[in-house]
């Protein structure tokens, strides 16, 4: 079959979409979470896509596990952010261990160390910006199950010298 064209982006996703993709949605009170599971690329690559939905200047935490160092920063510029994120996103699928929120008032997106996106928001938005996604909402997601605490994730030096750069650039301090 030939396309003329771009492809829609959900049919892309669901073309390389392997069956532990999904993902949760709650309400709870004025709050909903959404839990989303797939393959390290996949789950970095929509972290990176989703902020893209926030406004110009964000909230931004990271956590290296790693080097047991944390950084934050308050009224970043979403640019600059999404930049040390594209940036990162090679060696974050490759290695985990670190976490990394970009958040408002109204919305956060995290990245855990074990590569699972959580978002937290005032709006339900999110779950059709998901589904557009073309991921699957279900009752219940499958964590990894390699999880580890912070003497185990395997040696990153790289990883550990990129956040650092990263934290650098954005003017984050020390939290």
């Amino acid at each position: 079959m030939f396309f003329r064209g771009r492809q829609p982006e959900a049919s892309i996703w669901r073309r390389f979409r392997v069956s532990a993709d999904g993902f949760t949605f709650e309400q709870t009170g004025d709050h909903y979470t959404a839990h989303i599971v797939a393959n390290a690329e996949r789950v970095v690559d929509l972290f990176y896509a989703l902020t893209d939905q926030l406004p110009p200047a964000v909230d931004v935490v990271i956590d290296d596990l790693r080097s047991g160092r944390s950084w934050k920063g308050e009224s970043v510029a979403l640019p600059d952010v999404r930049e040390s994120i594209a940036r990162l996103k090679v060696l974050l699928a490759r290695y985990g261990g670190v976490e990394l929120s970009v958040y408002t008032s109204e919305d956060q997106l995290t990245l855990n160390p074990y590569l699972e996106l959580f978002i937290y928001a005032r709006t339900d938005r999110w779950l059709y910006l998901l589904e557009g996604k073309g991921l699957e909402e279900q009752p219940s997601v499958h964590t990894k199950s390699w999880k580890t605490n912070r003497q185990h994730f395997p040696a990153a030096p790289d990883l550990v010298n990129a956040v650092t750069a990263a934290a650098e650039r954005l003017g984050l301090q020390p939290a």
